[in-house]
């Protein structure tokens, strides 16, 4: 089935989720809600039936990427590729949609559009953003964001350990060679550019480059072995001088404070993301409770059933709250790192209790892959742990509250 014909007459708003129990998608324009109508029959006819699949073998959804630059989902927020106008709050929309349909397919875009995109968006000269965010926004070329390290994830900001060193190469011209590794770096397995954080040896500053593929040196090789997000392709990457041109720098890149910025823009999305893995889970415990009988009647009936059922939809409207304010303030310029940090700690240790309440719900089926609520059980680990751990982002919002920092 072709996305035209998957799409063929879809123009209305899409109908409000069951999860949306204060009706929050009705505060969208018409052409918002028509927008994530396309998408949800996208991923309702073409994401959802493979997912579980995919999830088993521990493939990204790399066969969707055309359709998915179709529907505008790659660089929707940045001005000069994005395929239709639209607000952070609907962005943030989307995000949940993808989520609800399959966190993997949500992670790889997360990783493509909202990091490596984002960086160069960011930190990108006139003619790198000419160069590289058209092709990646019509999928020809995917991008991947290599910024964590074995030794380093939380202390990234102080701790990176990958360097690079500027050197003027045999025909006069200027070059960095990088060396150091990463770790858990999605989509690097195929990523036709790798954006690497590296500390410059002379001013002990954060730098970003553009690595292109394949690069003379540079080695990413698959996780093996995941229990979540198996549909990420993540992989350990090593440098070992590998060669770059000064002009694959990101000039507006001087320290990690605009490192910050990027992660920032994506990290009030990962918090939606979080939600729509809370609704996946919810939605399938919902439909499986109606259907369950024991003792002669339908678990739904049960009080201690809908006692889950009401508190994972009270952490879903909760955070659907939370998550609508931070993208308005996103769009107003009041956004900033405590704010976004908040949402993503709060949603998704929400989204772990959801989570679990739903598996609970399920008995013994709810770890099976057949019954709907395990990939999301197993894959809300690693949402609540990337784009920042739990605890770091607390000390985040405890810093901007007390003025102290009590990160060591």
């Amino acid at each position: 089935m072709t996305l035209t014909d998957t799409l063929a007459g879809i123009g209305a708003p899409a109908p409000l989720l069951d999860a949306d129990f204060y009706a929050f998608q009705q505060q969208l324009t018409p052409e918002e809600q028509a927008q994530i109508g396309r998408i949800r029959a996208f991923l309702d006819a073409e994401v959802r039936p493979d997912a579980d699949r995919l999830w088993e073998e521990a493939r990204s959804p790399r066969h969707l990427i055309p359709q998915l630059a179709e529907l505008g989902l790659f660089g929707s927020a940045i001005p000069e590729v994005a395929r239709f106008a639209s607000s952070s709050v609907a962005r943030g929309w989307i995000a949940l949609e993808i989520a609800r349909a399959d966190p993997s397919t949500a992670t790889f875009i997360g990783v493509h559009s909202g990091l490596a995109m984002n960086a160069i968006e960011v930190g990108g000269s006139p003619e790198q953003k000419a160069e590289w965010l058209p092709v990646m926004a019509r999928g020809e070329l995917i991008g991947a964001f290599g910024l964590t390290e074995p030794g380093h994830g939380s202390d990234t900001a102080k701790g990176l350990e990958t360097t690079a060193t500027r050197r003027t190469a045999a025909d006069g011209t200027e070059e960095w060679v990088l060396n150091g590794a990463k770790r858990w770096i999605g989509n690097a397995t195929f990523a036709d550019v790798v954006v690497i954080w590296a500390r410059d040896t002379a001013d002990e500053q954060v730098k970003g480059f553009l690595v292109r593929q394949p690069a003379a040196g540079f080695t990413a090789t698959k996780i093996e072995r995941k229990q979540s997000l198996r549909g990420v392709e993540n992989a350990d990457i090593t440098l070992q001088d590998v060669v770059v041109p000064e002009s694959d720098r990101l000039p507006g890149i001087h320290s990690f404070r605009d490192v910050a910025i990027v992660l920032r823009l994506t990290r009030a999305e990962v918090a939606w993301q979080g939600i729509g893995v809370a609704v996946g889970a919810y939605e399938a415990a919902l439909a499986y409770a109606k259907e369950r009988t024991q003792f002669g009647r339908p678990i739904a009936s049960f009080q201690l059933v809908q006692e889950k059922l009401a508190n994972a939809l009270s952490n879903i409207t909760a955070s659907i709250a939370l998550c609508v304010r931070v993208s308005a303030m996103q769009d107003e310029g009041a956004q900033r790192d405590h704010h976004s940090a908040m949402a993503k700690a709060f949603v998704t240790a929400r989204m772990r209790e959801v989570v679990a309440w739903c598996r609970e719900i399920l008995g013994g089926n709810g770890i099976q892959l057949d019954h709907g609520v395990a990939r999301y059980f197993a894959d809300a680990e690693a949402v609540y742990t990337f784009e920042g751990t739990y605890d770091m982002n607390t000390l985040i919002v405890g810093r901007a509250i007390t003025g102290h920092a009590a990160f060591v």
